[in-house]
């Protein structure tokens, strides 16, 4: 579990990504909230750094491009920009692991995932650890932990065992069920983009969905780059969308690690 941080300290991993001031993106009006899942009576006491995710509705992760993974093929320390539907970047994040771990475990790689907002405050911390990726062995499935602020709890993302789909379990900080992500049977969409469906948990209805993106057969095979695309509610509570997040990172290893673009 990565150690907390004192509020309103910056990150020194973040230092050469900061952008000026007229990146930052343009604060709008939060949504009131209606449902149980979405923000309480006390999302005005929100996770610092985290009330612009309560404006949003639609939230894009793109991977930096690593021109020396491209060229020798060696898996290198991830960058990704996560952004608004305008393109404006709300934050920004960096992988942290061993060589080893991304180089010989890298679907199934243990990592920390530290995001950071636009003045370089991490908010936002992604822990996986290393665990099974077999339909075999049920016991042993993937789980991850999305803190926020780093050290506090947000929610987990837990695998569920099934013979023909991907599904996941988005649960709070006390472990209650909160979402279900299911997933297609096949999760090559040759060159199409592949959609996992965010439900409410009878898995009748569904709120939201979180999109692979294909960007160009020529552009992924030699940068190595993808996005993802999120859309829930826009008063979805902002811890789950953090959750959300760490969702996206977990169905890219798991899914699309080996295909052409991995995220």
């Amino acid at each position: 579990m990565a150690s907390q941080e004192p509020q309103g300290q910056r990150n020194p991993i973040f230092k050469d990504h900061l952008p000026g001031s007229s990146d930052l993106p343009e604060q709008n009006k939060s949504v009131e909230p209606t449902s149980v899942w979405k923000q309480t009576s006390h999302s005005h006491n929100l996770p610092p750094g985290l009330e612009y995710l309560s404006q949003l509705d639609r939230i894009i992760i793109h991977q930096q491009v690593e021109l020396l993974e491209a060229l020798l093929g060696t898996e290198t320390c991830s960058k990704y920009e996560i952004k608004n539907h305008l393109g404006q970047r709300v934050y920004f994040a960096v992988e942290e692991n061993g060589c080893f771990d991304r180089n010989f475990c890298s679907p199934i790689r243990s990592f920390t995932i530290r995001i950071a907002d636009n003045t370089g405050r991490e908010v936002i911390t992604v822990n996986r650890p290393l665990r099974c990726n077999s339909c075999w062995f049920p016991c042993f499935l993937q789980e991850l932990e999305v803190q926020s602020p780093p050290g506090t709890i947000a929610g987990y993302v837990v695998q569920n065992w099934d013979p023909f789909l991907p599904k996941f379990t988005i649960q709070n900080e006390s472990k209650e069920d909160v979402l279900k992500i299911i997933g297609p049977y096949a999760t090559c969409g040759c060159f199409e983009d592949v959609d996992f469906e965010v439900k409410a948990l009878n898995e009748m209805s569904t709120i939201g969905k979180i999109s692979k993106y294909w960007s160009g057969f020529v552009n992924n095979v030699f940068t190595n780059t993808a996005n993802f695309g999120i859309q829930v509610p826009v008063d979805l509570d902002v811890r789950i969308k953090a959750v959300m997040i760490g969702a996206c990172f977990l169905i890219d290893l798991m899914f699309f690690e080996n295909s052409f673009d991995g995220f």
